[in-house]
């Protein structure tokens, strides 16, 4: 797996990326409490795949609570991959990069978000924002003690919630674009796992080179080691800076950061970043 800065930085420049390309009348009403709220959605998304793997670090994001759902998932995964692996799969358990590495997961978590936030009346999607923010702490700051941090990243993850929700206000939100935020943050860990040496099996069930569980991934000459050189030194910054631009272009064209309008930018780059 890619590290988990680099994962939750792919999230955040995804979503950034599909929505500065969509503008704000293709996925739903874009408003910054839309876009922020999917935003923490997609960033904490691109973390949530590698909760298959119990000693992952995502695993112990809420302490024990996070691990047993960690060991469920690992154990179903591992039986999905057995029941329906072909004498051409690897004979590996399939407990990691298994189910929750698929594009079906990530279609599955997106629907089950769009339908929680429809079916309440708003305190779903505060504990929805909680548990992604979780997510996404625990995915930057992964080097904290696991002994003592899951308290920690609980009371981040509180403040960061009773924040956005306090900034965004009692703006209108879009169930639909939250769901759209989760599948594209799942797909974009999904491609940070296929570039690095161990492929990500995201296409299961379509059977590739008669395998149900063909590990999707470009030439060996074009992948990257997990935590080696090119991934903290290229892959990571180079998401981070583009995560950056993209989403000041957003926030801008909703009315969040009106001010970017006054930092003198060319007028090339104005043009750009103002929707026609």
């Amino acid at each position: 797996m890619a590290t988990g800065p680099t994962h939750a930085m792919s999230g955040l420049a995804a979503w950034a990326a599909v929505t500065a390309a969509a503008g704000t009348h293709t996925i739903g009403q874009l408003t910054p409490k839309t876009w922020v709220v999917g935003a923490t959605l997609a960033t904490g998304a691109a973390l949530l795949p590698d909760i298959d793997h119990p000693k992952s670090t995502v695993a112990r994001t809420f302490g024990g609570m996070s691990r047993g759902v960690s060991a469920a998932l690992s154990g179903f995964s591992g039986f999905l991959y057995r029941l329906t692996r072909t004498q051409h799969d690897s004979d590996r358990s399939g407990t990691h990069r298994g189910f929750t590495h698929t594009i079906v997961f990530a279609i599955l978590a997106g629907l089950i978000t769009t339908a929680i936030v429809q079916s309440s009346n708003g305190t779903a999607l505060g504990v929805l924002m909680f548990v992604f923010a979780g997510l996404t702490v625990r995915g930057l700051m992964n080097n904290w003690s696991p002994q003592s941090d899951a308290l920690l990243i609980a009371a981040v993850s509180l403040t960061l919630t009773i924040v956005c929700w306090a900034w965004t206000g009692n703006q209108p939100h879009d169930a639909a674009a939250f769901g759209v935020a989760v599948m594209i943050g799942c797909v974009a860990h999904f491609i940070g796992d296929a570039i690095t040496e161990q492929g990500c099996p995201m296409l299961w069930p379509i059977p590739l080179s008669s395998r149900t569980w063909y590990p999707v991934a470009p030439p060996k000459a074009l992948r990257m080691k997990t935590g080696g050189k090119v991934e903290l030194a290229i892959i990571g910054p180079g998401l981070t800076i583009a995560a950056t631009i993209l989403s000041a272009v957003v926030l801008y064209r909703v009315g969040a950061v009106p001010w970017l309008a006054e930092l003198g930018l060319p007028p090339k780059v104005m043009a750009w970043i103002t929707p026609s």
